[in-house]
């Protein structure tokens, strides 16, 4: 294994990062909730429309 040390300060260290890792996990999926919104509301209105006009 070489020259394997335990230095718990690195994982209070490396919270900043891990921080900023998972902040951008929550903005993708984010991102991809209101897409997926956005689609199905304006799909949802286009077939709207489209039933009324052929009434």
């Amino acid at each position: 294994m070489g020259n394997f040390t335990f230095d718990p300060m690195q994982f209070v260290t490396n919270l900043k990062w891990m921080g900023i890792g998972m902040l951008g996990v929550f903005m993708i999926v984010g991102i991809i909730m209101g897409s997926t919104y956005l689609i199905g509301y304006l799909t949802s209105r286009i077939s709207v429309k489209k039933d009324n006009s052929e009434e």
